[in-house]
């Protein structure tokens, strides 16, 4: 009998240990989770390019380089500076965002003017070796970062290519100047 009670008492006492024994059915880990909103870039163009007025003095041509921070033109072959009005201005863009993000500038390769009023002859010129000077950057860049308000800027410059005979008179065209989060 002893026997029998010692194995009843065992028994139990295993049942009893194995009830309070459960197997795993699950785990927990607590995960981060996040996300960046920008808000959209905009940009605005507070100047226009403009090359001033000029004076073809040979009927070779020549070039007109506006640097992209000063309206201070340096002049190639025939072409040499005028008093006459207007005078040389830089694009010039005001740039808003995201606080502390970087950005790229898109300029063209070459964007072309035509006389306003005469459509023969040499009536067209390109504007090529366009730069952008960056205020964060603070040097000709084709990145730049906003500061902590989502702010900057740049201007532009380029080179006016003067072809030989060309038309005396006004010439416009456009051009696009894209910036994008990069």
């Amino acid at each position: 009998m002893k026997k029998l009670l010692l194995s009843f008492a065992t028994i139990v006492m295993i049942v009893a240990f194995s009830a309070n024994l459960m197997a795993q059915t699950s785990a927990t880990e607590n995960t981060a989770a996040g996300a960046v909103l920008l808000t959209a870039m905009g940009i605005t163009e507070t100047s226009p390019l403009h090359f001033g007025s000029n004076l073809l003095t040979t009927a070779a041509g020549g070039t007109v380089e506006l640097p992209s921070n000063s309206t201070t033109r340096v002049y190639t072959g025939g072409v040499v500076t005028s008093a006459a009005t207007p005078a040389a201005t830089n694009a010039a863009y005001n740039i808003t965002g995201t606080g502390l993000e970087t950005y790229d500038i898109t300029l063209p390769t070459s964007t072309t003017v035509t006389h306003t009023s005469v459509s023969s002859g040499v009536y067209t010129m390109t504007i090529t070796s366009m730069l952008a000077f960056v205020a964060s950057e603070s040097a000709n860049a084709v990145t730049g970062t906003l500061d902590a308000a989502g702010t900057d800027s740049f201007t532009l410059g380029g080179t006016l290519n003067v072809q030989a005979d060309q038309v005396g008179g006004i010439y416009a065209g456009t051009f696009d100047v894209t910036v994008e989060y990069n």
